[in-house]
């Protein structure tokens, strides 16, 4: 399994799928001029594409550009990490021959070091389409012995909104910790009911629908979130994925058949745009472009795994959209490059079982599964406060593929910290000198169950069986949290010699998570 889980996962991101951040990045931050802008003139790419994914953990950023705020005394020290995630993430799949419809629902409750909690809400929508080729194995013909390959694309976009919960301020942040997450609690739980609400009994907008949302109005929080939502949210995604998997028949050879899944592997490609009207960050503008691969293991037992690398650039957001509608260079203010590996193991099972529904060759298939699995998760980060218009041309070069390339197409923090080969380039010097780094350890939890419905119709060619859904339904809940774990660590500022050692980073260890 592990031999699998690594094929999949353990293999570095392709060279055109890396050196392609700087052409996607650019058709990003251009959406009025499209992929033309990207094509010609100081914005030429490489020509190839870049990928996907969802951070798991991250240093939380120092403010921004101007705060005074200088953290036990050390410029270099991030002001807070993430302690705690509870994410769920509900997903709904409807098939119709080789078309796929997703719909998906992402919750995040998350800690934070200073005390302040964050809820987070996304909603994706996407299509695509799905194929499946099974081949029987000569060994097992008398079994009905075969293994099935499928794969799926899939596109999608989403929106969002984010609260923030930090007005319980006794200046002990484990208090205020505390206090504000229980705040966060109990408005998640308003917001559930207010959701329920409209999907009552005969949708009726009367006086049953106002007592519904009394009732859940009484839930809210003597403190409401400052923000509601302070973070307005909007995502576009692709998603790759494939499986194999190994079944039989039964009944003599005839009428049925089961499988189970040995391996599976997905490649995702995220881009989130947030616009702050309010709070710490109000008028800003982030790009958030992430890329994912992950891939799992294992009929009974689950060995998973999964790589994450994710670019954010920040911008004001009024001078952003003026630059834009000139056709003006844009100027970023922050940079926060974040990776991340995990891996784990678990139990759990995803069968599917069918039979025949007549004398065509029709199938009803009946599928589920559900496991458990206990992972480790290393973070890294990155973050440059661009301050001066040197370090922000800088990045904005790096970002469009001009001038001097970076050696490794999305250095990493760990690397930062090592003195600067003579052929390292701008980016890279100015992540050296000035970059917040910083490295995170997590454990998780994940789990999960998976129902599914299918009517379907195939044809055999010798060894080779040609099938195809004509209607399925999929629902999937995923339920995962993460707790910070091992000596949180950041890079002091450049000493003799240039390296920059590893320290307690105690803006992160000041308070612990509270378990939920």
């Amino acid at each position: 399994m592990s031999l699998v889980v690594a094929a999949i996962v353990g293999l570095s991101v392709p060279a055109d799928e890396a050196t392609g951040l700087k052409s996607a990045v650019c058709r990003i931050l251009h959406p009025l001029s499209g992929a033309e802008a990207c094509s010609s003139g100081d914005y030429a790419g490489d020509g190839s594409d870049g990928g996907n994914g969802d951070g798991d953990g991250g240093n939380g950023g120092g403010g921004g550009p101007g705060d005074p705020f200088v953290p036990n005394g050390d410029p270099f020290e991030p002001a807070r990490c993430l302690l705690s995630q509870d994410q769920t993430k509900d997903t709904v799949v409807i098939q119709v021959v080789f078309i796929k419809i997703s719909t998906s629902e992402t919750v995040k409750l998350q800690q934070w070091s200073d005390g302040t909690v964050t809820l987070e809400r996304v909603t994706e929508t996407g299509g695509g389409v799905t194929a499946s080729i099974s081949a029987g194995i000569p060994g097992l013909k008398d079994w009905g012995g075969s293994a099935k390959l499928s794969g799926t694309f899939l596109a999608g976009s989403g929106s969002g909104g984010q609260w923030l919960f930090n007005k319980n301020k006794s200046g002990d942040p484990q208090a205020d910790l505390a206090a504000n997450l229980a705040d966060a609690q109990k408005f998640a739980a308003y917001l559930k009911q207010n959701d329920g609400c409209r999907y009552q009994s005969g949708y009726n907008p009367g006086a049953a629908m106002g007592a519904c949302q009394q009732d859940a109005a009484s839930k809210k929080p003597d403190l409401e979130p400052e923000l509601a939502p302070d973070v307005d949210i909007t995502k576009t995604s692709t998603e790759a994925s494939g499986s194999v998997s190994f079944g039989g028949k039964f009944t003599g050879g005839k009428g049925g058949k089961f499988s189970g899944e040995l391996a599976s592997g997905t490649m995702t490609e995220d881009v989130v745009v947030m616009r702050s009207h309010s709070g710490p960050n109000a008028g800003k503008i982030t790009f958030i472009y992430t890329f994912t691969v992950k891939g799992s293991a294992g009929a009974l037992g689950v060995a998973t795994g999964e790589k994450m690398q994710q670019v954010s650039v920040t911008y004001d957001a009024a001078a952003y959209d003026e630059e834009e509608k000139n056709g003006d260079p844009h100027h970023p203010e922050k940079l926060l490059i974040t990776t991340s590996q995990e891996a784990g193991e678990g139990t759990g099972v995803k069968v599917e079982g069918g039979a025949n529904a007549g004398p065509l060759p029709v199938t009803i298939d009946v599928g589920g599964g559900g496991g458990n699995t206990k992972s480790q998760i290393h973070t890294e980060s990155a973050e440059l406060i661009l301050d001066n218009d040197a370090d922000s041309i800088t990045v904005e070069d790096w970002l469009r593929g001009n001038g001097d390339p970076a050696s490794n197409p999305l250095p990493s923090p760990s690397d930062a910290a090592e003195v600067p080969d003579s052929d390292a380039s701008p980016l890279e010097r100015l992540l050296h000198d000035k970059g917040k780094l910083s490295r995170l350890d997590y454990k998780a939890n994940t789990d999960w169950w998976n129902a599914s419905l299918g009517i379907g119709f195939g044809l055999s060619a010798g060894q080779v069986s040609l099938g195809f859904k004509l209607f399925g339904i999929e629902i999937t809940h995923e339920s995962k949290g993460q707790t910070i774990t091992g000596d949180p660590t950041y890079a002091t500022g450049p000493k003799n010699g240039g390296a920059r050692p590893w320290v307690e980073w105690k803006n992160c260890t000041q308070t612990k998570p509270i378990p939920t």
